[in-house]
Parts: C-alpha cells; structure tokens; sequence
C-alpha cells in the first residue's frame, strides 16, 4: 500500500475518531420541565444549542430571495411552491426556484379579547401598523412564514408579504352541524369530541361541506406567497375504528354499512367483529382514512391546481397514526408534505421521522410545537405544551428540537405555535387555548426577547446547518 495514501487514511480516521469523542464529552446546558402545571415532577434534559456543535461557525446572513428561501443553489423555477429531493435531501423549493426551510409562526393574528384590542389599539391604532410592524418581528428573527389560523387576508395584502398558509375544515364544519342532531353532545367521545372517536367520512352529507368549504381557495389560486393548505385538524385517526364502526354504531348508518361492506368482501364471507385480526385493523384505518383523503384532494385540487396540499395535521396523541406504516403509505398518495402536531416529547425521534419518510415517500413539516415558561406569570394549565422555568429555556427548547429537525432529510420545517400568548381572561376560547405562555408575544404585544434571541440564532443559520450535518 502507498505509504501516503496509508499515512492519509489514519489521519482521517483518527480524526473522525477525535471528533467522535469530542461529541460525546459535549456537556449540554440542563433543562428542567415537567408535563404540566399540576405535575409536580420536574425532570432535567439535555438542550443541544448550536454553540456546541463540534466545528460549526456561524455565519453572517447572506441575501436571500423574497420568500426567506436561501440563495444557495437554484432548480426549476415553476412560479409556486413545490417539493423537491436533492442529494437525499427533502426540500421546499420557492417559486423562482430556490431552497426553502419553512421557519414559520402559526396563528399570527392580533387576539380577539377586549384587553388584546385595547392594547393592539394603543401599540398600532390599525391592522395595517400591525401587520407591518409584526411581520418585521419575524423577520427579524429569522422566520419567513406564517402557519394556520392566521390573519391571511392581512398578511397577503401587505406591502411585503410573508409566506403564508390556508386551512379549510370541511369535517370540523360537518361535525359542528352534526353534533347538533344529539342535542350538541354526544354521549360518548374523547378530547377531539367525535363521536365514538369516528370521523364520518362515510357519510354522503360530508360531500357537500367539502364543496363549500373549497370555494374560498380560488381566490389564493395565483398567488405566489401561499405555499399550500391544510385541511382539518387532529382527527382522530385510531387504529380500532374497525371495531368501533362495527360495533358503536346502529347498522342503518352509513359508517356501519361501509365498515361492514369492507370487512365481508375482506374476508370472503359475512363476518362480523369477532373475526377482526390486527392486521385488518391496520388495513381499514387505510381504507377510512384513504376515503377523507380521496374526497378532499380530489375537491381541493380542481379548486386550485397551483398550490401543494398539506395534509390534516396528525396528532402525537397515543402516537397510534405516528407509528402506523399504512396511513402514512395514505398519506403519501395524497399529499404534497406531511403535517405533523408534534407535543409530550422533549425531542423529535430520528428513528420515528426516518420512519415517516420511508413509508410516504414524502417530507414532513411540524405544524404545532411550543413550550411554556413559569416566568410568564400566566396559570399553564391548559394545553399541551410542557412547561419549563425561564424564557431563555423555551429558547434553548426550540434550539435543540430544531437541531434535530435539520438533522433529518425528510424535514422541511416547522411553525411554532404560536405568535401571542392566551389571555386568561377571555372565556370564548376552547379549553385548549385559555391561559397559557405559547407566544413569542404576550398579551400586550410586548416580545418575549430571551426566547427570541436563541429562536434567531438557529433560524439564521438553518441553510447552513443542513449542510453541517448532511456532511457528518
């Protein structure tokens, strides 16, 4: 062997094996949080930050385009949103062609509640100030976007707009018109309030929310800044619909009759609930969620051809949906990128994101993840975000959830929910959203700065980091 290419070969690896060791005697800043505000547990974690990343430098900002996207390299250009795989990579690719990280706030609105208003009006006097000024907020701090629930019309009329989201929901106005057929409550349904924990995609009612609930998007159609829509919320997607269809449901409806229809011709002859095996489970939850699929996209995309659909934002809850291979093959077929609520865990799971992307075939985008502080003076009962002391330690959370984000090839972004705090004192919200630190603002439009400024320093420098761990 050529003593130079040997003498080279055991640099290298010594080296790598150097820089191995120096990852692994990394000390990471603690972090203590517990689940909830009535958990008296509080358990320390690592935050990985990007001042420890072995050999990273941050770098100035370059110049981007006018999307936030990274000028780095350039594909096709097609006038829209799109998705793109380079080098083993999942990307957004901008409309004039270049790569784009969605580093997005949802629910960018200015509140509802009286004491929001009185001090929206005295900070702005008019929505167009505020849109102004909050947009450069983001900006400011490396964001380029904004998530669902969102002022759209505001922020697509300003002067210079931010990329922006639309969500419909076509079963969430179904569901509010069919709950009212029991007396507005149903006598047995969990936390997403549907009946038996069945979405009634079965239903031939549900069609004709769906029509109207797309009318709206020919509007967005030829606008450039929209990158796509969502379509609902966290429906309940349980690998035990089979069952419960069979069984919850009287044999006149609909569900009952195409759950049954389904499981007949599956096994060839007139079964019943008794004959059900795991692998039928898993089956017809592909069936049942491949119906809504089907019927929205189908809907959706004659409306708006242009733009990408984002899926239904799935929930972590029980993870059932999150670790099952069939809805994900599903989701695969019919959306452009994955939407993924993401709370209860500290940290994404590389195996678990890998595992999404093998089985779609498609990138993943997290739709709705925060923590809260205790420093905020706000209750943190509600909502299900955990809880950590101090702002500065929701930022370090945000640095290490979005560390592993970038780590993985499937990812092309998230939105931290959300843009303001809840006001406690405003009871028309859902339990969910009632007095919690959630925001980069509070209540009073003031920004949570020590949040903000470790928030910044990834987002600046997230193109760059995609390059640092695609070479590791």
């Amino acid at each position: 062997m050529n003593l130079k290419k040997h003498s080279i070969c055991v640099l290298f690896c010594f080296t790598s094996l150097m820089s191995l060791n120096a990852q692994n005697k990394i000390t990471y800043q603690k972090v203590e949080a517990r689940q909830n505000a009535l958990d008296p547990k509080w358990v320390a974690y690592d935050a990985k930050t990007i001042d420890k990343l072995p050999g990273f430098k941050i770098k100035k900002q370059l110049p981007g385009s006018i999307y936030g996207s990274s000028k780095m390299w350039q594909k096709e250009a097609t006038g829209f949103f799109r998705t793109e795989k380079v080098d083993n990579r999942w990307w957004i690719i901008d409309p004039e062609g270049y790569p784009y990280i969605f580093k997005g706030v949802a629910v960018f609105n200015a509140g509802r509640s009286v004491n929001q208003q009185k001090a929206f009006d005295k900070k702005y006097g008019s929505k167009e100030n505020w849109v102004k000024q909050e947009s450069k907020l983001l900006r400011d701090n490396g964001f380029n976007g904004v998530g669902a629930w969102s002022n759209v019309d505001l922020v697509r009329n300003a002067e210079n707009p931010l990329v922006y989201t639309v969500i419909i929901s076509p079963m969430g106005m179904y569901h509010a018109d069919h709950i009212k057929k029991y007396g507005g409550k149903y006598k047995e349904a969990s936390w997403q309030n549907y009946r038996f924990d069945l979405v009634m995609v079965f239903d031939k009612e549900f069609d004709a929310y769906i029509e109207k609930s797309v009318k709206e998007v020919t509007q967005y159609k030829n606008d450039k800044y929209l990158m796509g829509y969502f379509t609902d919320n966290e429906l309940p997607w349980y690998n035990d619909a089979l069952d419960k269809h069979l069984t919850l449901l009287a044999k006149d409806e609909q569900g009952y009759i195409a759950a049954k229809e389904w499981l007949d011709k599956r096994k060839g002859f007139n079964a019943s609930a008794s004959d059900i095996t795991q692998e039928d489970r898993m089956a017809f939850t592909a069936f049942y969620f491949e119906t809504y699929m089907k019927k929205v996209t189908d809907a959706l995309r004659k409306a708006d051809p242009n733009h990408m659909y984002l899926g239904c934002r799935f929930n972590q809850d029980k993870e059932q949906e999150l670790t099952n291979p069939e809805i994900f093959k599903v989701a695969g077929k019919y959306m452009d990128i994955i939407s993924i609520n993401h709370y209860r865990k500290w940290e994404p799971s590389q195996d678990l994101m890998n595992n999404w992307g093998e089985w779609s075939g498609k990138p993943f985008l997290i739709t709705e993840w925060y923590t809260k502080g205790e420093d905020s003076g706000l209750p943190n009962n509600t909502g299900a975000g955990w809880l950590v002391r101090t702002q500065k330690e929701r930022g370090l959370f945000y640095q290490n959830f979005t560390l592993e984000l970038l780590k993985n090839k499937n990812s092309v972004g998230w939105h931290w929910f959300k843009y303001m705090d809840n006001d406690p004192q405003d009871l028309s919200t859902d339990y969910s959203n009632r007095d919690s630190n959630k925001g980069i603002v509070n209540s009073n439009f003031e920004p949570y700065q020590p949040l903000l400024k470790e928030m910044k320093v990834i987002n600046d420098n997230a193109y760059e980091l995609t390059r640092y761990f695609d070479k590791m």
